[in-house]
């Protein structure tokens, strides 16, 4: 089976074209810049050229494709709007995709889309899920809490530095899942015929707020951390001044997102059906607490080893190299 990826360069969408190519994959990935997606080529993934804002360099791509894996997302930096790219372009990619016959078409979705449906992004993922459910294709949606990116530069290194943690005293909780376990039911779900046109939750085993996650790098670095907290209205002060002007309307779009920190949602949400479908335990999702273990001991590990000589002329933490 021959995969067509988009947003191969992001958080999951490398972590998708990796576990695909183990996996004996053919896989295709449509890029914009060959040069910053050099390292999937050194994996053995073939790079075509595509870009969304280009509607015209979508249907080349799809040609001796079977399935369609979506990981592409706006970005708040980027010069397009989020409609051209999170609707206008994937309209014509379902379009597409249905004239060349695709035979799977996977898209990521946001956990908790009826509760946040006055959230522009949020609300493009809705019109999405419409289109593709009434499109004929076999489809599987996967609805994602999202992914904690920032978790190690934003809480773990700042702890061992001992600078400022900022955080929001939210109210919701963001449920913990690590890319690679979403690409092993990603990849696993092509070649099952029960995730033919669901939609269907992946969460981890346990939801986090942003203080329970500081609290367990402390518990677990043995360190305390310095905090600073940003006001939840602070944020979405920020995001409606930012709707003023063109230019910042696409961090206008993203701070939007602030306004989940407020309502007091979870999105532990269990996936019972798809690990009773691919016979997993809850144990074979990777835990957060798991993950922070590794990486302060490696990190531990590694200062060490320079016997704290690479710390000396003001060298810290976040200067070294895991």
């Amino acid at each position: 089976m021959a995969l067509l990826i988009l947003g191969g360069t992001g958080t999951l969408g490398r972590q998708i074209i990796r576990k695909s190519l183990n996996e004996g994959f053919q896989v295709k990935c449509l890029v914009r810049s060959f040069r910053k997606a050099a390292f999937l080529k050194e994996w053995g993934a073939e790079l075509i050229y595509g870009d969304l804002v280009l509607p015209e360099t979508i249907p080349l791509a799809l040609f001796g494709v079977s399935a369609i894996i979506d990981c592409s997302t706006g970005r708040p930096d980027n010069k397009f709007s989020l409609e051209l790219v999170e609707l206008n372009a994937k309209y014509i990619l379902i379009e597409s995709a249905v004239k060349a016959n695709i035979k799977r078409f996977i898209f990521f979705s946001i956990s908790g889309t009826s509760i946040y449906s006055d959230i522009k992004l949020v609300m493009l993922k809705i019109m999405l899920e419409s289109r593709i459910k009434a499109s004929q294709l076999n489809f599987t949606i996967f609805c994602i809490p999202g992914f904690f990116q920032g978790l190690v530069p934003q809480y773990a290194v700042p702890i061992l530095d001992k600078k400022f943690v900022w955080m929001t005293k939210e109210l919701s909780s963001i449920s913990y899942i690590s890319t690679q376990d979403v690409a092993t039911i990603v990849i696993r779900s092509l070649s099952i015929s029960q995730f033919k046109n669901k939609y269907l939750p992946i969460n981890g085993n346990k939801s986090w707020k942003s203080s329970e996650i500081i609290n367990l790098c402390e518990r677990i670095s043995n360190r305390r951390a310095n905090i600073n907290q940003v006001p939840v209205y602070l944020l979405y002060f920020l995001q409606k001044f930012a709707k003023f002007f063109q230019w910042t309307s696409n961090i206008s779009d993203r701070l939007a997102f602030a306004e989940i920190l407020s309502r007091g949602h979870s999105t532990n949400k269990e996936m019972k059906e798809i690990l009773y479908i691919l016979r997993l335990n809850k144990e074979d999702i990777e835990s957060l607490e798991l993950y922070l273990q590794e990486y302060f001991e490696r990190i531990i590990k590694k200062v060490r080893e320079l016997n704290y000589q690479a710390l000396s002329d003001d060298k810290k933490i976040s200067d070294l190299d895991f």
